[in-house]
């Protein structure tokens, strides 16, 4: 984990109109490894602050991209990653998440603690919470969708039922007449 410089550190030379100034702080407050990472960043991800409440331990630095979204917004694809730290994640929607590079213990409220490492995949239910426990790097593929509320459901299952019957079955060719 990053430490502060110490005293009579570059740092203190370094001065708001310096290019290179954000970059060397935020070195010098996150992990080495985590700020290679986001050095050489070649996904065009964005800084996506953890809100500040969640954040139990260290000071993970996350950034996001959104890859792509349905028209209605609902279902949209996004990759993020994150720098060492533990943190708490609350989930309003259903998210599907693969990890492209890095690890995470992910626990959930039960105390059921699981790893997650490169090629593994894992479902977060909507309204479920997890902490996540990142030593080092993690960068993720998330496909995530706003469940509809249960009323939109249950219309929606009588209108299949109702309208079943008269759309066409995967497949079949229409009859014609000669």
């Amino acid at each position: 984990m990053g430490k502060s410089p110490p005293e009579g550190d570059a740092a203190d030379e370094l001065t708001a109109d310096d290019p290179t100034a954000e970059l060397e702080m935020l070195e010098q407050t996150i992990s080495i490894e985590g700020a290679r990472e986001l050095r050489h960043d070649a996904h065009g991800l964005v800084p996506a602050p953890i809100p500040r409440a969640w954040v139990l331990e260290g000071n993970p630095v996350a950034r996001d991209k959104r890859l792509t979204g349905g028209s209605d917004s609902l279902p949209r694809t996004l990759m993020w990653d994150c720098t060492a730290g533990r943190f708490n994640w609350h989930y309003e929607d259903d998210e599907v998440a693969h990890v492209l590079e890095g690890s995470v213990v992910i626990e959930d409220a039960a105390g059921v603690r699981q790893l997650l490492r490169t090629g593994d995949t894992f479902l977060f239910p909507a309204g479920s919470q997890y902490q996540w426990t990142v030593q080092n790097y993690i960068r993720k593929i998330a496909f995530a969708y706003s469940p509809l509320p249960r009323e939109v459901q249950v219309l929606q299952g009588i209108i299949e039922r109702l309208t079943g019957p008269f759309r066409r079955k995967p497949g079949a060719t229409p009859s014609r007449d000669r």
